[in-house]
Parts: C-alpha cells; structure tokens; sequence
C-alpha cells in the first residue's frame, strides 16, 4: 500500500518515522505540506520525496494520515476524499461538529475509510486497566493530564488538545454514556487553557477530569475508586498500582482483620502510534472498520464541544459580571 503524510509538524514527522519504521507493511510515497521549508527539510532528513502540489500528491497514494493543524481537517480531508484516498485523521477530528458529521457523509459516501487519532486507545496499558475492571464495581475515577505552558498553545484550546484524551479513555473503560456534567476552567485570550469537568454515567458511576497548561510539570495519572480496591495509573511511567483490602478472621474468633494488598504491574516501553498505523493500513488491506471510526470521532468531538463552549460562556459571564461591578 502507498501511502504519505499532510502535515509536517511534530505530530505528522511522527506519523513519518513510523511509516518509515513498518515499510515491510507499506510503501511511503512522500509528504506535503504547504510550509515549504519545513517540508523540504523533512524530506531530507527521512530521504522522502516532497510534492509541492497536493493533487499531484494524492494521485500518487493509497492512504494518508492528516496532521495539518485541526480548523484545516476539512478541507484537506475533503480533497483527499475527492482522490479516493483513506485517510488517518489527527484528532480533533475537525474544528466544527458539523464539518465532521459532513465530512463522514462524503467518506461513506465514497466508500473511504476514515480513521480518527485516538491514540491513547492503543495503549496496553488501558487494555490491561480494562481488563482489570472488568469485574470489579467502579465508584469514581480522577484524571488529571496537566503540562507546562508553551508558547506554540498559544491559540490551543485544552480540552481538544488535552481533555479529549481522557474523554475516549473514559469512553473505552466504561463503555457508558454521560448524563449530566459540570465545568469550570480558566481562558486565555478566549480559549480554555485549564479545564475542570465533572461527569455522571449511567452506570451510575461519577468522574472528574483536569487538563491543563497551567502546570509546572507534566502530568498523567487515573485514579480509580473501586468498592474493593484503587487503581493509581500513571501512563508516563507505564505503571499500575492497585490498592487492595481484604479481610481474614482469626481462628475460632468471629472477628474480621483488614489486610492491605499492594500490587504493582509494569510494561515496558510501547509505541503506540505504530499501533494506530498497523490497525489504520490493516482496515484498508482487508476493508475492515478501523478500531477507532469516524463516528466515534465525532462522538468525542461533540462531548469536547460542549464542554469548551460551557467554560467560554462562564468565563464571559464572569468578565461581564466583574466589568460591571468595576
């Protein structure tokens, strides 16, 4: 299969070393990007040929992976369509849920696969945390993903770029829908930049999620309440812990003792992203469904939405209450 990549940034050099990486299972083509000089010296860098014309490009290709930046999904995404190419889709999957819900029409339309980057789902360590779970009564789960400022966030707003992780992973455990949430945050030049999120399942079961970039360090972690046991995960360390309490009874006593288990599980270092790639050229090769569909990118993006568009409004309420106390 050939395929390429639109976007040369952080995200889409990524998407180009992996590519590179399963040649056994594709052909890399080329990349495009309208950014010339970032795109020539990608192209040098991974010895891959860069087309300056994006028609000519995707006459050339099977498949492609998107990571331009998100209010452009459409658009690229719709070309590559009018192609017939299969396209992997950056999360957020567009800027608007409209754009998404039309750009799925068209796809299905055309008979294109649309994969969407949810990459967190090809973890192991969320498929073992499930695993886990799936016995045990959940009560609550906190998640907090946190990290420094960066400039280049500038004009990101965190629950797309953040939160949204942690919305699928909380999607993909419970396998439950949201009835009712609340938020709080904070906004910079009118984009969330930390986000508060408190949610109810109809499983019964309540979560709480922080993003961030008001962080000093960055941060991972889930901690799940159990009735019997907590679940602390740390995804930067790749580490579980569950904390555990049993109880024994004394010889010819009636008396319960508590007991404490610590349990400590660990995996090595993965790569997830050439997870994602394999499921995303093995849906094409066998005309499958992807792991990760278009309506499940539109599902995440919806929830994203409104809770972004919930912080905006409290955020301008707030300056218009304290403007008018001025």
């Amino acid at each position: 299969m050939k395929v390429g990549v639109i976007g040369t940034g952080k995200m889409g050099e990524n998407h180009l070393k992996n590519y590179l990486e399963i040649s056994d299972r594709c052909e890399v083509v080329g990349i495009y990007d309208v950014n010339e000089h970032r795109a020539s010296e990608i192209a040098s860098k991974y010895g891959v040929k860069y087309f300056k014309d994006l028609n000519e490009f995707l006459r050339n290709v099977d498949a492609v992976s998107i990571a331009v930046p998100t209010k452009y999904h459409y658009e690229v995404a719709l070309v590559c369509i009018n192609h017939g190419v299969h396209i992997l889709l950056e999360k957020p999957m567009a800027s608007q849920l409209e754009e998404a819900k039309n750009l799925l029409i068209k796809a299905e339309t055309a008979g294109i696969k649309v994969q969407v980057g949810h990459i967190e789902l090809y973890n192991p360590l969320i498929h073992l945390l499930k695993d886990r779970l799936k016995d045990e009564k959940i009560i609550a789960i906190d998640i907090h993903r946190m990290q420094p400022f960066d400039l280049r966030m500038q004009h990101v707003d965190v629950v797309f770029d953040l939160m949204i992780h942690d919305i699928y992973i909380l999607k993909e455990l419970l396998s439950s829908e949201i009835i009712h949430f609340n938020t709080i945050g904070k906004t910079s030049e009118q984009m969330p930049k930390h986000a508060i999120v408190s949610m109810l399942f109809n499983n019964g079961t309540v979560a709480q999620l922080t993003a961030s970039y008001k962080s000093q360090e960055k941060i991972r972690t889930i901690r799940i309440f159990t009735e019997k046991a907590i679940f602390k995960v740390d995804l930067l360390k790749n580490k579980i812990e569950v904390n555990q309490t049993t109880y024994f009874s004394i010889q010819n006593d009636n008396v319960k003792i508590p007991q404490m288990l610590l349990e400590t599980i660990e995996i090595p270092h993965f790569n997830p992203l050439k997870s994602q790639l394999y499921d995303f050229i093995h849906s094409v090769d066998t005309d499958r469904t992807p792991f990760v569909t278009g309506e499940d990118g539109i599902n995440v993006l919806k929830i994203c939405s409104n809770i972004s568009d919930n912080i905006k409004l409290l955020s301008s309420n707030y300056n218009e209450l304290a403007s008018d106390e001025c």
